[in-house]
């Protein structure tokens, strides 16, 4: 007589479950094959799959067996909520064994005892129907237990409830137990450098680009990397993902719920950390740059130019763009006027080759700073409590449009109480002080001729020109003008009053010792 075949199911929601672990399944469900007299003749594992968001047949590896009811005789799980976890699921899976006459086996049923599942009478489809019943009762306590400890959690200041954390934090464990945030270095440098490019200049658009090109890892990437998986199919940055993860709270430490602030029963953020990344004062500056720098259109490929937004037009006196000329052999990129493209009409659209423009604004710049000693820039931001009044009074607004919708006591008093915290947050706002940015300037030691030789990226370069206020503007050319640069045709100024009147001194200087 031939042996049954037997197809032992294996599935696991949690990866980290070592209670229900695919070892422990593996071998309670060779033990009942091998009491039935039956063979393994397959495995069908499923690891981090979820049983009450999935039916045995859309599961990844179990699945397809179904299609193939002719290569075996028997299922066998380890326990029946392996299998379903409601009982639409599990009169499914009855009217499919019967169909085609299979044998539905439990390693451990009620009691540990092994169950079988006579599908042939009203008393087996009793049996199962009664046991994914339960199974279904305790799959929907679970959810709402595990609800319930997630609403409380988020209430509690420093405790992560340990899921994907946003980009710039990684998990550690709490001292008194649990889990909080703290900086991820890497993502750390990751969002500096990007804030760094805003502020010279860029947008997101172009820093999303660089970091794809430089295959810097998506958050996404960057966290399955660190949990030590395998990214088979990678993200890419782009200058959304990038503009949300700089917009948001969570840079500033809050806890969010669906994109907003969790908040105490005062009204106050509730802290994911005790080391933001950055502060408030910080945050509302990179959204201002962000704002100056949006842009909906595809990846902007020009703001790799030397001189983007820095040349401008005589005819209109707005910026001029890189063309590049792509698919024109021969031709060189060039500035060009693109008045027009802005709904602008200039009287006299200007066009020059872009390789003259960047020597001479070289030339001109190093020739008038080259000798001066570096500065770094340090902006101190100040504190303006006005977008966290202006958010706070939105979500007062949206509160209070729900006022009158409540049927319960117990509903209406919750509605109290959140309308109160807002309103003692935004009081408590109101009293805070408004403290003004101001810019310092701190000496590196190092001239700004050699600071140029050692940058040796266009943004680099790009940003020294900005810190300068440098200012190229394009005039008319004249008849032969396109064998060489009529230095005629190009104007600099310097718009920076320091590095203006630093220059004046330079050239002072330069004329008395001739």
């Amino acid at each position: 007589m031939t042996a049954p075949r037997a197809l032992s199911a294996i599935r696991l929601s949690v990866l980290t479950d070592e209670t229900t672990s695919p070892d422990r399944q593996r071998e309670a469900n060779a033990f009942t094959a091998a009491s039935l007299g039956a063979t393994i003749i397959g495995e069908a594992v499923d690891l981090g799959v979820s049983a009450s968001k999935t039916t045995p047949f859309q599961r990844p590896k179990l699945g397809p067996w179904f299609a193939r009811p002719d290569d075996f005789d028997i299922i066998i799980w380890w326990r029946l909520d392996r299998a379903v976890r409601s009982m639409a699921d599990m009169s499914e899976l009855i009217t499919w064994a019967r169909a085609h006459g299979k044998r539905l086996v439990f390693a451990e049923g009620p009691g540990g005892a092994r169950l079988e599942l006579d599908m042939s009478s009203l008393v087996g489809e009793l049996i199962a129907t009664l046991m994914a019943f339960a199974a279904q009762m305790e799959a929907e306590s679970i959810r709402e237990r595990v609800t319930s400890a997630q609403a409380a959690m988020r209430l509690m200041p420093l405790r992560w409830r340990g899921s994907r954390p946003p980009y710039g934090y990684r998990p550690i464990p709490l001292e008194t137990g649990g889990w909080t945030l703290e900086p991820d270095a890497d993502a750390m440098r990751v969002i500096e450098r990007a804030i760094a490019a805003l502020v010279n200049g860029s947008s997101a658009n172009s820093v999303a680009y660089a970091l794809n090109e430089e295959g810097v890892p998506s958050p996404a990437d960057h966290w399955s990397l660190s949990r030590g998986r395998k990214v088979e199919a990678p993200t890419r940055w782009s200058a959304a993902t990038l503009t949300a993860m700089l917009r948001s709270e969570s840079l500033i430490g809050w806890k969010l719920s669906s994109g907003k602030p969790v908040r105490d029963v005062e009204g106050r953020p509730v802290m994911m950390t005790r080391e933001p990344i950055l502060t408030r004062a910080e945050l509302d500056s990179v959204r201002a740059i962000l704002d100056s720098r949006s842009v909906n259109n595809a990846i902007r490929r020009d703001t790799d130019a030397l001189l983007f937004k820095l040349v401008y037009c005589s005819g209109c006196d707005d910026y001029m763009y890189l063309n590049r000329q792509q698919g024109r052999p021969g031709q060189r990129p060039t500035y060009r006027c693109r008045a027009s493209s802005r709904g602008k009409r200039c009287k006299s659209p200007m066009n020059i080759r872009a390789d003259w423009v960047d020597e001479y604004a070289e030339q001109e710049f190093l020739r008038l700073l080259g000798g001066l000693r570096m500065s770094r820039t340090i902006n101190h931001p100040g504190y303006d409590p006005g977008p966290e009044i202006a958010e706070t009074l939105a979500e007062f607004e949206a509160h209070q449009a729900q006022q009158g919708q409540q049927k319960s006591n117990a509903a209406r008093n919750a509605w109290e109480r959140r309308a109160a915290a807002l309103d003692s947050r935004l009081a408590e706002l109101e009293t805070l002080p408004v403290v003004p940015p101001r810019v310092e300037r701190v000496e590196t030691g190092e001239s700004i001729a050699d600071a140029w030789t050692s940058t040796d990226s266009t943004a680099g370069r790009r940003g020294m020109l900005t810190d300068a206020g440098v200012r190229i503007t394009v005039h008319p050319g004249s008849a032969g003008g396109w064998r060489t640069l009529n230095p005629a045709r190009v104007t600099m100024e310097l718009t920076d009053n320091a590095y203006a009147d630093a220059a004046d001194y330079e050239e002072a200087a330069k004329a008395d010792a001739q």
